[in-house]
């Protein structure tokens, strides 16, 4: 079976008209419900709340692609592209959570800008960055074919092969126009914005113009266009829901790339931002409330507690790894044997830990409302 780039009509996708209408409608009654939720807190809550957003987003799009980032080094570099000062900035010598987290910003604010091959350089150069084994900013060479393959060396199994190197210049000029073209300003506007989002990370992977970085880069288009499409930089990451089903991720994008009749795909991609959606607005709750315990329990805390506490919010909703026990509390914080034991009796007194197991092998988790 051929490809969908080898195939009469490329690139000119195909889908029954209306057919994630609903959908539409309902993600932008849930957008406009969290955006009125984040626009009704303070600026320093915002700050926090778009930063566990943007990590989410960079964690997991990192994660897809086998890349496993340290969580504290990704905020750090997300607070200082973002420029939200740090008491005490992380020293991030990890390239790649530089890379990524410079990304997510830059995406978030140039959302509006019409796309080019410069911005897409620039991005894949943030992306690379302190990658010695591949070319950054610039488009694929190379008479070796791209190919998509899973499975051990001289065995895989091919599941993609992208257009040869030297068509993707004036693919990529056609893919740029495209989506300026159909942008909610442009000459042909595509008025839903998931399918639109859905078809831009599709083509875009379709050509896979880059030696490395695709997936990521073409996820970051997708929000992109979803910003356009409500005219705002909204909160979202379609990062999480993807990697939670990873292998249906590659399944769905493998069966799109071998037709241009894509109603299956706009119906899956139109899954995931609803799915992504609904993740945001636990994220929004999850950073409300983090700021209503600091609020209600930050006078109460010493320098200790508080370091630990942070540090394992950080982690996001879903909880520590592993819970928080006196090893882990000494290691964080420094503090004796018997502080440690006392510090966290402290904080399991004032409902903030709550302990899971008995003995030695307790273990504790922030308790949030």
């Amino acid at each position: 079976m051929s490809y969908n780039w080898q195939q009469k009509g490329w690139p000119e996708f195909e889908f029954t008209p209306g057919i994630i209408e609903d959908v539409q409608l309902k993600f932008l009654l849930k957008s406009g419900k969290s955006s009125g939720r984040f626009s009704g807190i303070t600026e320093e809550k915002k700050d926090q709340l778009l930063v566990d957003i943007l990590l989410s987003e960079a964690i997991k799009t990192s994660e897809i692609e086998g890349e496993y980032l340290s969580r504290v080094d990704v905020m750090s570099s997300l607070k200082k592209n973002l420029g939200i000062h740090e008491e005490q900035p992380r020293l991030v010598k990890d390239p790649r959570a530089k890379g990524i987290a410079k990304l997510m910003v830059a995406m978030r604010q140039s959302w509006n800008e019409p796309l080019s091959e410069a911005v897409l350089f620039s991005w894949h150069e943030m992306l690379m960055e302190g990658n010695r084994y591949v070319s950054a900013g610039c488009w694929r060479i190379g008479a070796e074919p791209m190919q998509v393959v899973s499975g051990g060396l001289g065995k895989g199994t091919v599941h993609f092969e992208a257009p040869p190197s030297v068509t993707i210049p004036d693919e990529m000029n056609r893919f740029i126009a495209w989506f300026n073209s159909t942008a909610p300003d442009g000459e042909k506007p595509l008025r839903n914005q998931i399918v639109r989002a859905a078809l831009v990370h599709l083509y875009f992977e379709s050509i896979h113009p880059f030696e490395d970085g695709n997936g990521r880069i073409g996820r970051v288009l997708a929000e992109k266009a979803l910003h356009q499409g409500l005219e705002q930089p909204i909160l979202i990451s379609l990062s999480q829901v993807i990697e939670l089903k990873r292998e249906l991720y590659y399944d769905q994008l493998k069966q799109a790339q071998r037709s241009l009749q894509v109603d299956d795909w706009l119906r899956y991609f139109g899954d995931v931002v609803m799915k992504a959606q609904e993740k945001v607005e636990e994220v929004i709750e999850f950073s409300l409330q983090k700021t209503k315990l600091f609020d209600s329990y930050g006078k109460e805390l010493n320098e200790r507690e508080m370091k630990a506490l942070n540090r394992m919010l950080d982690e996001g909703p879903d909880g520590f790894e592993g819970g928080m026990n006196a090893k882990k509390y000494i290691s964080l914080t420094g503090a004796s044997k018997a502080t440690a034991t006392r510090d966290l009796q402290h904080l399991r007194d004032l409902g903030i830990f709550v302990a899971e197991g008995g003995g030695r092998s307790v273990r504790y988790q922030v308790k949030l409302a």
